[in-house]
């Protein structure tokens, strides 16, 4: 009797996913295989204080567990990432608010934040659309981070960002509020199950700009994709061809209206759709203050970090964190 071979071995995609997947299970297994090794050790270490009656070995008793307990969360943490999306690549487009020069360069810190949060990570970034400020800083960006979970950790961002500072463009050194705004959805390859119609978008070609490769400014192959009846707008400039950016704008407008139903649906289930606001300026998730004191706040889980500065360099796991856990009791 002829063996017939998964489905999955003919097609890339799912062979891909497959790998992704088991390579997941495998680090799991492997951080698993570590913890028991520390917590050995850490008895080990006990032990021998115990019997040489040696305090002196208490500090380095301390920096076992610490690591341990770090390790031990980071595994509990990623239980929590279980949606249907959470193991994907995540693509988050910035959008700089009222405010001209003081939003723009908000803007450019919060790129820079989650740069930095992706290169400790050891995640894989790719800008796809950069529209610079018109002084200083960035209007939009839009770019992809790719990573195993990127999605279910950075779906927590979505959302209006506040900053508080003295406006270094301000001779008058007067304290000023910026807001940005920031859209996340998952990087979904498969053709998913969402139907766009001809007459209701609009596809703009223009020429590209900002940050890029060897097209970047050379030809109008950067493409914006309008969708009538939502009112969703994608861009798309960093593709080696106007094709490749049409592909990849498509891909980004049949993710965000497939996320759309998909929430739409979750909030009739739910009952909740009168409790759901609009994000807009004012609904603001978190708010960085840098004057007259230093604070980060998360309004959702009330997570709070004095060290603006470590934040703003990338130093944001806790927030992420926290909001998992927030989420998993029913928020």
């Amino acid at each position: 009797m002829e063996m017939q071979a998964p489905d999955f071995w003919n097609d890339p995609e799912k062979s891909n996913q497959k790998m992704r997947e088991s390579k997941g299970l495998k680090d799991i297994v492997d951080t698993m295989n570590g913890l028991v090794s520390q917590y050995e050790d850490i008895m080990t270490l006990i032990e021998m204080g115990y019997e040489d009656n040696d305090p002196a070995i208490i500090p380095d008793i301390s920096e076992e567990l610490e690591h341990f307990k770090a390790t031990f969360e980071n595994i509990r943490i990623s239980t929590l990432l279980s949606g249907e999306y959470d193991r994907n690549n995540a693509i988050l487009r910035l959008n700089a608010g009222a405010g001209g020069t003081e939003s723009c360069d908000w803007c450019s810190m919060l790129y820079r934040m989650y740069t930095r949060w992706a290169e400790r990570k050891g995640f894989a970034l790719e800008v796809l659309d950069y529209l610079d400020g018109d002084e200083a800083g960035i209007k939009s960006v839009t770019f992809q981070i790719n990573g195993e979970n990127a999605y279910g950790y950075l779906k927590s961002e979505k959302g209006v960002h506040r900053l508080v500072r003295i406006s270094p463009f301000n001779a008058q050194g007067k304290r000023q509020t910026s807001f940005v705004s920031l859209d996340v959805m998952p990087e979904i390859e498969e053709d998913v199950d969402v139907e766009v119609r001809d007459e209701d978008i609009r596809i703009d070609t223009y020429r590209s700009s900002g940050a890029g490769g060897q097209h970047i400014n050379k030809t109008s192959s950067a493409i914006r994709i309008t969708h009538f009846p939502t009112g969703i707008v994608v861009t798309c400039q960093n593709e080696r061809s106007q094709h490749m950016n049409k592909d990849k704008a498509m891909q980004m407008l049949k993710a965000k209206l497939f996320m759309l139903k998909q929430e739409e649906n979750a909030e009739k289930l739910s009952d909740i759709r009168g409790d759901v606001k609009e994000i807009g300026w004012g609904n603001q998730i978190r708010s960085y203050v840098m004057q007259p004191y230093t604070m980060v706040k998360d309004h959702r889980t009330n997570e709070e970090s004095g060290n603006v500065d470590a934040v703003l360099d990338g130093a944001i796991d806790t927030f992420i964190n926290a909001y998992l856990k927030w989420k998993s009791v029913g928020n």
